[in-house]
């Protein structure tokens, strides 16, 4: 038998055939983690599937079986090759994506100096990586690129090894992911036994006696095995007391394994809490969901679940989870992001104790991996995280839930580009599983989808909580604010609302798109503004740290005292941000309690202890930017604000004035859950735009109805698909010149195949044309099916995206 092996290589594209060495088997199956030789190196790989010839006659064998149980389920096997026709990416690309961190060790080359002497004439590269190697010795490859991110050094690596200068070797980092294990210690002999011997002498010195008797008295009163710590804390004895009780026979010393489960640092659920009385509305939308699995044609097609804010999805999502358990298969939920996990994960636990596990990139390499492991056993049949969660081996798969559904952080935005939407249809349909999307707000595409029938369409009008209205928004025109003389960050109506909000004792949310006190500087004289150096995007002030920074690389600085490009000392900060917005409240208001909730907060980990405190009372005014947009729960919000509501609508994307709305009515969501309703108020210099006249009455069918004119118009998405390929270079010259030549190459090749629906555009520098010191070029391909052209075709250097959310 041969085993079929996809290796773990992300420039390798197929499955080879490995021999199986006699004394494997009928130990290999499909879905281990092994190792095998490629070209010469040792890499990870999973086993495809068994085959019992192979096309060639010289099979190198598998070197190791790194777990005999099965990293990727069946169905997921299956999945792996359709999603990689599917997103144009290699399956040795899209293997990391199934495994916990720390698993899957990429094969490296690792570097070395040699003895020979290196001439004078280095170049700069040469040089710097030269001094790196001499400085901290061997280096692998990976460990190079963080130490010089923004250096081309391979091709130079090469040519010195092949001068002699340095020495360079394949390498497989080891795994070093390991179950935790605990000592524990246990009585070995009947109480009656240990109490006798509680009466013989147990130590050479009084001390050690009473050590060891203590530590009896505690084992007797706990017959199942514990940890020694707590034997030692409980009876101050040592390990060699428990060695000495040990060799006795009166006690077992064993290492036990033990989960690291970050669900431990959450409040326990509460017991008790029956589940609230479903709506008329809910139970409607449940029983069409039942209907799937009655009937499983209505099963197998997506269901999207249009409920305003507030609506009890979450209920119905529970209540469907329920029934997913009960017929005996497991459920997975993701959110879009975060800082949202907890939220569902408290209602989740609460409803299925013991049963729910969480997975996301913050935990641990150790949390990670122990809760992949535990749904691979069918320990945790409910999981919840976000798009990343997507590819947890749960074993019977049977409901993948994505609520909040419009949210871009579904789509997976750096190598390999997915869309958990997209892909996530296709894996339902493997596992006969239903998938529910539910949102306020789903995009334009996935309405348009439920109306021609590819998708089952539930709605939810109306709101559960106290107040079943949604609140009454107001459009300010900050133009006649400034007319009669009003140059302040809030309009007079915010104002006024805001101090009515704090004297009742209620909460406010205020919503921007800015993080920092300024959006940028510039220099008043010449008009330069300051930019990052890496990224040519507006550096943002920050009062806190007294530094600028760039929010896409984190490159920061200090303000400068005069302008760079003309000498004047007049330099401003212009613009708003969170922490501008914040002090000008504060300057208000000084008695307002006041929390900020933005990216900044979001990359500290301190955003879940924010949503706590505000959730509790524990603040009067929260300010921040998109985050509040997702799905939070605030019942004691009554004024939501937003201090600039068309930031972001004239970017030069198809997909913006989408975003815009699905922003502005979210966050105007966060409002009125009480039964003391609220208000919303949206400042903006363009209250004519029908995206904010839509957003304004909440109205979604008639933003819908206009957008899809534009898009049929304009021939954008759901009339088209469109394929985005972007290549960087840290020289601007060649990043042009290789976005040329593909652009020319393409169109020969749709020449060839003779499709006329597809277009191209491009090939220009993207909007933001320089992140992290390295220019961008994009083209962009808008057809029927622009993925068609490109699949079997080799582009090295280029990241092609399939069905981009963006095109900036």
């Amino acid at each position: 038998m041969f085993a079929v092996v996809v290796p773990l290589h992300p420039q390798v594209d197929g499955a080879f055939h490995y021999r199986i060495p006699p004394q494997w088997a009928g130990q290999v199956q499909p879905g281990q983690l092994v190792t095998v030789s490629l070209a010469q190196r040792e890499v990870q790989g999973v086993i495809l599937r068994l085959d019992s010839a192979a096309p060639v006659a010289e099979v190198q064998p598998l070197l190791s079986i790194m777990d005999p149980q099965p990293a990727l389920t069946p169905p997921q096997l299956a999945w792996l090759p359709r999603l990689a026709e599917a997103t144009l990416t290699t399956m040795g690309a899209l293997l990391p994506l199934f495994l916990p961190p720390g698993l899957a060790q990429h094969a490296d080359v690792l570097y070395a100096r040699t003895d020979a002497p290196l001439p004078p004439d280095l170049s700069a590269t040469e040089r710097q990586l030269a001094r790196l190697l001499h400085e901290r010795g061997p280096l692998r490859g990976r460990q190079i690129d963080r130490k010089m991110p923004r250096a081309i050094w391979q091709p130079v690596a090469r040519k010195m090894v092949r001068r002699g200068w340095l020495t360079a070797r394949s390498v497989l980092p080891p795994v070093r992911l390991k179950p935790k294990t605990v000592r524990t210690v246990q009585l070995a002999v009947t109480p009656a036994r240990a109490r006798a011997a509680m009466e013989e002498k147990l130590g050479r010195t009084e001390a050690a006696h009473r050590r060891r008797r203590a530590a009896l008295d505690f084992l007797i009163r706990e017959p199942e095995p514990v940890a020694v710590s707590w034997v030692y804390a409980a009876s101050h004895c040592h390990a060699a007391d428990l060695q000495a009780l040990a060799a006795r026979d009166l006690v077992i010393l064993r290492e036990t394994e033990i989960w690291r489960d970050p669900l431990e640092r959450l409040p326990a659920a509460e017991e008790g809490t029956p589940p609230p009385q479903l709506t008329a509305d809910q139970q409607a939308a449940l029983d069409a969901l039942l209907d799937g699995w009655r009937e499983p044609s209505l099963r197998r097609q997506p269901v999207l679940l249009e409920g305003v804010t507030a609506s009890g999805k979450t209920e119905v999502y529970l209540h469907l989870a329920a029934e997913v358990l009960r017929r005996g298969r497991s459920a997975l939920i993701l959110v879009p992001e975060i800082a949202l996990t907890p939220q569902m994960v408290r209602r989740f636990m609460r409803r299925f104790p013991g049963q729910v596990g969480l997975i996301h990139s913050r935990l641990s390499a150790g949390e990670r991996y122990d809760t992949w492991r535990r749904a691979r056993a069918g320990l945790l049949p409910v999981i919840i995280g976000p798009r990343s969660a997507l590819f947890t081996p749960l074993p019977d798969l049977g409901l993948i839930v994505l609520d909040e559904c419009h949210e871009a952080s579904y789509h997976q935005a750096e190598p390999p580009f997915y869309d958990a939407r997209n892909v996530a249809e296709t894996y339902a349909r493997l596992l006969d599983a239903q998938l529910v999307l539910g949102s306020a707000t789903p995009s334009v595409v996935q309405r348009f989808r439920a109306e021609r029938g590819h998708y089952r369409h539930l709605r939810l009008p109306r709101r559960v909580t106290g107040n079943p209205s949604l609140p009454a928004v107001q459009l300010v025109d900050m133009r006649a604010e400034l007319r009669q003389g009003n140059h302040g960050v809030f309009s007079r109506a915010l104002q006024e609302s805001l101090a009515e909000t704090l004297l009742h004792g209620r909460q406010a949310i205020l919503y921007l798109n800015r993080r920092g006190a300024a959006t940028y500087v510039f220099c008043r004289d010449c008009g330069h503004a300051l930019t990052c150096p890496h990224c040519e995007t507006s550096l943002t002030w920050h009062v806190s740290d007294a530094a600028l920074r760039c929010h896409r690389c984190n490159y920061h600085r200090r303000l400068p005292k005069t302008c760079p490009v003309c000498g004047s000392p007049h330099i401003r900060q212009y613009g708003l941000g969170t922490e501008r917005v914040a002090q000008e409240v504060a300057r208000a208001f000084p008695q307002a309690r006041i929390l900020r909730l933005d990216r900044d907060a979001l990359r500290s980990q301190k955003a879940e202890m924010i949503l706590h405190h505000f959730r509790n009372r524990q603040a009067d005014v929260l300010i921040g930017t998109q985050m509040l947009t997702k799905g939070l729960d605030f019942p004691g919000v009554s004024l939501v604000g937003v201090v600039l509501a068309e930031v972001g609508l004239h970017f030069p994307d198809p997909f913006a004035g989408e975003r815009v709305f699905q922003l502005l009515t979210q966050v105007a969501g966060r409002a009125g859950r009480s039964p003391a309703g609220g208000s919303v108020i949206f400042q903006t210099y363009h209250p004519e735009h029908y995206v904010l006249q839509a957003a304004a009455a909440q109205d979604v069918e008639a933003f819908y109805q206009r957008e899809l004119k534009y898009r049929r118009r304009m021939g954008y998405p759901p009339f088209s698909r469109l394929l985005r390929l972007e290549f960087r270079h840290l020289d601007a010259a060649e990043a042009e010149r290789r976005a040329a030549a593909l652009a020319e190459q393409i169109r020969s090749w749709l020449e060839e195949a003779a499709q006329r629906e597809t277009e191209i555009i491009g090939p220009a520098p993207a909007f933001f044309s320089r992140l992290q010191g390295r220019y961008r070029w994009q083209i962009v391909l808008r057809g029927p099916d622009p993925a068609s052209l490109l699949r079997g075709r080799r582009l090295p250097g280029w990241r092609v995206e399939v069905d981009p959310v963006s095109l900036l």
